[in-house]
């Protein structure tokens, strides 16, 4: 039940209203006008407002835009008899979580309503989870910027909703951690699972999302539960979508539609309920005019969509998001307290981090491992700005000018050094699986 504030000119229709709400369990205060709703809203900021428009000392409006000035505020729901459809456009554009008429219909206003309070409560949640320390977990979602805070109230308003969410954005910008928000926010039952459309090959994949029968193809010595199977009342998250190939985007759309696929080898028909959150960097719309993706398909999946602005682009994220990233590398490196030299600092401000955060955790990783002491310095970070030579210390080497490929060879290969080639240890700090170490020696070369 929650806290609701009604302002309403017409005393016998608040008074009803009141009833209605108050034999629903909530508690209900009444004002009959703006100053006197204004005056409620300060004194105890309620958890959704019910907002009459025409009001005697001036329109339901301007309260509207003044609470839609401030942070967390709560949903306003407007509600008039006036038939100008100009109004009802106005009222969302200005923030109203819904417009309802006059005469009420109770049925129409306790789903709203219902549905209001749910979303205000999972984004304030959401809000809340996210200046935990970074111990709290894998989706804790770093920073303060306006973006980042329109992501919060997003995920608020969707994550108990099931419905398909794409997240869009640049590599390393962090669409996993979003999705895993979602999850945690969903009041799902079932697991939480990740697969990278472009790290497997299509006949393997089509086994890893819909598993297969035993004998279904060579070295299928069982039967294999799909991704799909497993998530069943969980979430599924399919990174990197666009890379997905025309036969399994047919068989991916069919599942979205009707909720139902057969293993690899098999016939019989198997339902799943879960969840799809998709993730891209590409561009869907234009390969779905090149024809490379189906439009019926992105459709499906583009019901919400969520797009993470590159890290050049939120600044005022970088201090809270390094710090996040040291206080992570601390425990997995079982380092004490690190910290970075003004000039370091200073560096990484200047950056344009075209690798976004994954880039930022890779570059402070690196340096942990490598420093001599508790303070990281520029030579440590091996990256160069248009003013790469703005040092305090004259005596400072010149950066060397790498690519993010040669920086990672040589990152995978001080963490290597640094675990005495102790692969398991490597992999958790590097938070990558075993066969993808593998590959990333086999790729560098490196003995």
């Amino acid at each position: 039940m929650a806290d609701i504030l009604i302002i309403e000119d017409d005393p016998g229709f608040g008074e009803l209203l009141l009833m209605h709400l108050e034999d629903l369990g909530h508690t209900v205060r009444l004002a009959g006008s703006l100053a006197e709703g204004r005056r409620q809203y300060h004194q105890a900021t309620p958890e959704a407002i019910l907002l009459d428009q025409q009001l005697p000392d001036g329109l339901g409006t301007q309260l509207l835009m003044e609470i839609g000035d401030q942070a967390d505020s709560p949903p306003v729901i407007m509600i008039s008899g006036v038939s100008d459809n100009r109004l009802v456009i106005e009222a969302i554009q200005q923030g109203a979580y819904d417009f309802i008429r006059k005469p009420l219909d109770e049925l129409a206003l306790d789903t709203t309503l219902g549905n209001a309070l749910r979303q205000y409560r999972l984004s304030r949640q959401v809000a809340a989870s996210s200046e935990q320390p970074p111990e709290s977990g894998p989706d804790t979602i770093v920073g303060t910027s306006p973006a980042i805070v329109e992501v919060l109230k997003t995920i608020g308003r969707v994550a108990d909703s099931g419905a398909c969410v794409l997240i869009t954005g640049e590599s390393g910008t962090g669409k996993e951690v979003i999705a895993r928000a979602l999850h945690r926010h969903s009041g799902r039952s079932g697991p939480f699972l990740a697969i990278n459309c472009s790290a497997i090959v299509e006949t393997l994949l089509e086994s890893e999302l819909f598993g297969h029968e035993k004998g279904a193809f060579t070295g299928a010595d069982a039967r294999k539960a799909g991704k799909f199977e497993i998530t069943s009342d969980g979430t599924l998250f399919l990174d990197e979508i666009g890379e997905l190939q025309p036969t399994l985007q047919a068989k991916l759309l069919r599942v979205l539609q009707e909720g139902s696929y057969t293993r690899v080898g098999g016939s019989q028909e198997l339902h799943s309920n879960a969840r799809i959150i998709a993730a891209t960097h590409r561009d869907l719309q234009a390969m779905v005019r090149e024809g490379s993706f189906r439009e019926d398909l992105y459709y499906r999946l583009n019901v919400i969509r969520m797009h993470l602005p590159p890290l050049r682009e939120r600044p005022q994220d970088l201090a809270a998001l390094v710090e996040h990233l040291l206080g992570r590398i601390e425990k997995r490196l079982h380092r004490t307290a690190v910290r970075l030299s003004e000039t370091a600092w200073r560096l990484i401000r200047e950056y344009p981090w075209p690798g976004n955060v994954r880039e930022l955790e890779n570059i402070l990783t690196r340096a942990a491992v490598l420093a001599p002491g508790d303070t990281l310095t520029p030579d440590l970070l091996g990256l160069s700005t248009s003013s790469a030579a703005a040092s305090d210390d004259p005596s400072q080497p010149e950066l060397e000018l790498i690519t993010l490929e040669t920086l990672e060879a040589r990152h995978v290969g001080a963490i290597l050094e640094h675990t005495h080639w102790h692969k398991g240890k490597t992999c958790e700090i590097l938070g990558i699986s075993r066969p993808a170490l593998d590959r990333k020696i086999a790729k560098y070369g490196i003995a």
